[in-house]
C-alpha cells in the first residue's frame, strides 16, 4: 500500500471520528489496555535482560505481557517464579 494511501485513510478516518464523534469512554479503555501491554512488554524486556546471567526467560508475547502490564511488578515476579520452578 502507498503511504500517500495510508495516510490518506487514516486522515479520513480521524475526520470522521472528529465529524461523527466517537464514545469516549470505550476509546479511552482500549487506549489504556493498549498502554499497560506495552509497559508489560517493556517489564518483561528488562526482566529477560537483567535475569539472563540467572537464568530466567520469560516469552514476550501478548499473553505475558498483558499480564505483567495489569498485574504490575508482581505479575512480573509471578512469570519469572512460573517459569524458573514450573516450567
Amino acid at each position: 500500500m502507498e503511504p500517500v494511501v495510508f495516510v490518506a485513510i487514516v486522515g479520513g478516518l480521524i475526520l470522521m471520528l472528529l465529524i461523527i464523534g466517537a464514545p469516549l469512554r470505550p476509546v479511552r479503555f482500549i487506549g489504556q489496555g493498549i498502554i499497560k501491554v506495552i509497559i508489560g512488554a517493556a517489564f518483561l524486556f528488562f526482566l529477560n535482560t537483567l535475569g539472563n546471567q540467572a537464568g530466567i526467560h520469560v516469552p514476550i508475547n501478548p499473553v505475558t505481557s498483558a499480564v505483567a502490564g495489569l498485574l504490575g511488578i508482581p505479575g512480573v515476579a509471578a512469570l519469572a517464579a512460573i517459569g524458573y520452578w514450573i516450567i
